[in-house]
């Protein structure tokens, strides 16, 4: 006789793949319900961007109808992004927060928060995008906003929104073109306040987009909030992945984990499809094979992808068919898995 039990027997062979136990340990597994030979339930996820989400549904399906007499099996997918690790500040909620930096400036690490913060938001997510780069705001343009809503509620700041995300940036408080001349205090006390006195929310990830280098705002970000980890941008060329490996170490000193590298600017596709590596190849592979650290994809070069971010249009947001957008949701995927294997082994030693 088909039961519950039985149903949940079997899916206990379903591994999830990127966190190594199964899916009912797991606690995955919601609302099974039996009805003669037709059984139904939900599948959580611990995040809307699951790269292997069709993989660990087919895998349920067949399980069930393989070890049980079970003839046909109804799967509802649905995500809630879990972390142990949440922290509130001032009323607001951010359960992975996850840092974009780079050793070097023009590898486009604005560009790669901007399309990941994007990604994650299409799948689904709660999320929130910081331009913590303060002589170099970029977002603004690149998301095709330049202010702030009115405050007419009283309480914490209203933030931008756009494309179901909330977005904040120093370029909304200051002239267009006027440079900022600030020492470390004052770098310090704008990150906090952006923090604590704009209305966030409860937030499934927080993008922090970093200044290039290993500064003041690196370590004003890391005392400020516990970060998931960090995503380490860098072009093809040697000497961006030198820098790239100083962002590493700053990284690891700060005991801040890594979850990726992204290679940018990887290859331009040729009329004929063909690929061309104009910045020489493998660097980006090459690092994170060296340090040990999960590499995350390549972006190809596009003229779309920059013409996209001058005029406020971000390449996700183009058809699901577009090399760069595909590669970018990608990225946003593998980063979203990591950041769910973070959160599994900090809950292990917790």
């Amino acid at each position: 006789m088909l039961t519950n039990e039985a149903v949940l027997n079997a899916l206990r062979n379903v591994m999830d793949p990127d966190l190594h136990q199964d899916l009912v340990s797991l606690g995955m597994i919601k609302d099974v319900k039996v009805d003669g030979d037709k059984v139904s339930f939900t599948i959580e996820l611990t995040t809307p961007s699951c790269p292997l989400k069709s993989k660990i549904e087919n895998d349920a399906r067949q399980a069930v109808l393989s070890l049980t007499e079970a003839k046909e099996v109804e799967i509802n997918m649905s995500a809630q992004v879990r972390t142990p690790k949440a922290v509130t500040i001032d009323q607001n909620q951010f359960k992975h927060v996850i840092a974009v930096g780079s050793g070097k400036g023009g590898v486009g690490k604005s560009t790669v928060s901007v399309n990941l913060a994007l990604a994650l938001a299409q799948d689904g997510a709660k999320v929130g995008l910081l331009d913590a780069d303060i002589y170099g705001p970029n977002i603004p343009r690149m998301l095709g906003i330049d202010r702030l809503p009115e405050n007419v509620t009283g309480g914490k700041i209203p933030l931008a929104e756009i494309h179901g995300m909330k977005v904040m940036s120093i370029g909304f408080l200051v002239q267009n073109g006027q440079p900022l001349i600030w020492r470390g205090p004052m770098l310090h006390s704008a990150i906090q306040q952006f923090i604590t006195d704009f209305d966030w929310g409860d937030l499934d990830y927080f993008i922090v987009d970093l200044p290039p280098g290993t500064g003041d705002v690196q370590l004003s970000l890391s005392q400020t909030l516990p970060l998931t980890g960090a995503v380490i941008v860098t072009t093809p060329q040697q000497v961006a992945i030198d820098d790239a490996a100083r962002a590493v170490g700053m990284f690891e000193k700060l005991e801040v984990p890594i979850l990726g590298i992204v290679e940018n600017m990887s290859y331009l596709i040729m009329s004929d499809g063909s690929k061309l590596a104009v910045f020489g190849t493998g660097g980006g592979e090459h690092l994170a094979s060296r340090t040990g650290i999960t590499f995350l994809g390549r972006i190809p070069l596009d003229p779309e992808i920059g013409q996209g971010g001058d005029i406020g249009s971000p390449v996700v947001l183009l058809d699901e068919t577009n090399p760069s957008a595909q590669a970018m949701r990608e990225v946003a995927r593998k980063v979203a898995a990591e950041a769910s294997i973070k959160a599994h082994e900090a809950k292990g030693q917790g």
